[in-house]
């Protein structure tokens, strides 16, 4: 008989990235959606520069752009994430765990909700509750570029050689630039979103922006 041998493969098996192309074609579908169907037809124009007193369904607009926002963002940096915590690691459903990218978008998700339900009672507790439809119009606009830099940031990360690890150092640099320009956009925009006294702008911005994102990151890389 002949003797046994042993055989390398040396074939790589490429990662597969199928469910990153589903996720943006069904980020870009709810786009089309929006923009064809809650929009009435709108121009990209016509949208990023239509008034708030012209403007129709915006609560729809912004829940879809938000989303949207989670999810991209999800995908950019679930890569990036040590571990799952054991304690959510343990959960099972049908058998099923969170992967990495499930734990990050359940971390994103919660960190949004939470900044807009703090969002809204703050608007409600000083007095200024109509600013609040105002102030997540502005914002919708602000986040509906982003998610296309997200988008492209999605693509290049996944389907082009790229070095992952000195690319983190450039995409903290990247949040930290569009955080700090979010703040000023939100502070001088001529909406004037903002409360009107300096220290609720002050309390805004320490309290429901600088603190749920110190949350989420302590969520996702500690």
């Amino acid at each position: 008989m002949p003797s046994s041998q042993h055989f390398i493969n040396h074939v790589r098996i490429p990662e597969n990235n199928d469910w990153v192309i589903f996720i943006l074609v069904g980020c870009i579908f709810l786009y089309v959606f929006m923009m064809n169907v809650i929009e009435r037809d709108a121009s990209l124009k016509d949208f990023l520069l239509q008034k708030y007193f012209d403007a129709s369904n915006n609560l729809p607009s912004w829940i879809i752009t938000s989303c949207v926002t989670t999810l991209t963002l999800s995908v950019l940096i679930s890569q990036y994430i040590p571990i799952v915590p054991k304690y959510i690691a343990d959960l099972q459903l049908f058998g099923y765990q969170l992967n990495k990218f499930g734990y990050t978008l359940l971390a994103v998700l919660f960190f949004y909700l939470i900044k807009s339900t703090l969002g809204f009672l703050f608007y409600q507790s000083i007095g200024d509750g109509k600013k609040w439809t105002i102030f997540y119009f502005t914002s919708t606009k602000f986040y509906f570029i982003l998610t296309f830099l997200l988008i492209i940031l999605c693509v290049a990360h996944y389907y082009f050689p790229i070095d992952r690890n000195k690319m983190f150092l450039y995409y903290l640099c990247f949040f930290s630039f569009v955080f700090i320009f979010k703040v000023f956009f939100y502070l001088f925009h001529k909406n004037k979103i903002l409360p009107e006294k300096w220290y609720y702008k002050f309390l805004y911005i320490c309290t429901l922006q600088i603190a749920p994102l110190l949350l989420l990151w302590k969520l996702l890389f500690f």
